[in-house]
């Protein structure tokens, strides 16, 4: 390739797949469709691959559409971060809490959190990095950040930890799925042999997947897709590109609303602990400690 996509294009292709419409993701962006479908069809053109099925009733993503989204996803929090950081070094202003937070956590549980800690504490600066399990003990190991938050099945080493809530991994199917008219729940063995729409290796999703099923003895699931983050995934099973195992956190809504329908799983173990974590030896206080508190309170109410 011999240009970058640019920031606003990968953003607009973003918008696309959760809208499911150019119009409306050109409406976000404050774009006339026409401008919208050249950058589209640029950007097309500098990866060399069909992003968007354009059809009468509306532009879906395809499957490469999809991953590639997934992957700019991850690219906007990163840039995020980046403006983040160069903000606080013009104004020479340190994060007075450095929190580090797992994907499925930090987009459905760590704002709740921030933001009851805000309302009693407005003038407190938080810097939060979002990454997978794997990494935030790097983070904390490294003085890069004083609290972190995993949803990896057992706690890291080398770290103190404690629960904070608790979730399940759900398979999940949009409606008109073959599976949705089983009358018995779907075997361990067929889970394992269907290709699924899954989490990226290094994720706690990803984790508590493989290890239930290793416990099963059926080896490991048959990748699909593999995709950076929940949203990512619950956008690509909506879409009718394969069932996939989510966090419950991530498609309350969406059960609710029954865009996507659960399929009952019979001989597997899919609950897991949501842990808060941090450098043994240190005590937490103030923000940190305040924080961690919060989560606790939130954990006791459900």
């Amino acid at each position: 390739m011999s240009q970058l996509p640019d920031l606003e294009s990968l953003r607009l292709l973003v918008l696309v797949g959760d809208a499911g419409s150019l119009s409306s993701a050109a409406a976000q962006l404050g774009l006339a469709q026409p401008s919208a479908s050249k950058r589209l069809s640029m950007l097309e053109r500098k990866l060399g691959l069909v992003l968007v099925d354009r059809t009468r009733r509306g532009s879906q993503l395809t499957d490469a559409g999809r991953a590639v989204a997934g992957w700019a996803q991850r690219v906007q929090q990163e840039m995020e971060g980046l403006l983040t950081g160069a903000e606080a070094l013009r104004t020479k202003r340190d994060a007075e809490l450095r929190v580090a937070a797992s994907m499925t956590v930090a987009e459905c549980l760590v704002p709740g959190w921030i933001g009851e800690l805000r309302r009693t504490r407005p003038e407190l600066y938080i810097g939060l990095q979002v990454t997978n399990s794997e990494h935030v003990p790097e983070l904390l190991r490294s003085g890069a950040a004083d609290l972190g938050f995993v949803e990896s099945p057992l706690a890291p080493t080398g770290l103190t930890a404690c629960q904070v809530a608790c979730d399940r991994l759900l398979v999940v199917v949009p409606p008109g799925h073959p599976w949705t008219r089983r009358r018995r729940p779907l075997g361990i063995a067929e889970l394992a042999a269907a290709p699924l729409v899954l989490r990226e290796r290094g994720s706690g999703t990803r984790e508590t997947l493989d290890q239930a099923l290793r416990k099963a003895g059926v080896g490991e699931p048959l990748p699909l897709l593999e995709l950076g983050s929940a949203t990512a995934v619950r956008n690509a099973v909506i879409a009718g590109t394969g069932p996939a195992v989510i966090s419950e956190l991530a498609v309350r809504a969406d059960l609710a609303d029954g865009r996507l329908l659960p399929v009952e799983v019979e001989g597997i173990e899919l609950r897991r602990v949501l842990r808060a974590v941090w450098a043994t030896g240190r005590t937490l206080v103030g923000p940190a400690a305040e924080l961690l508190a919060v989560t606790r309170r939130r954990g006791k109410k459900g």
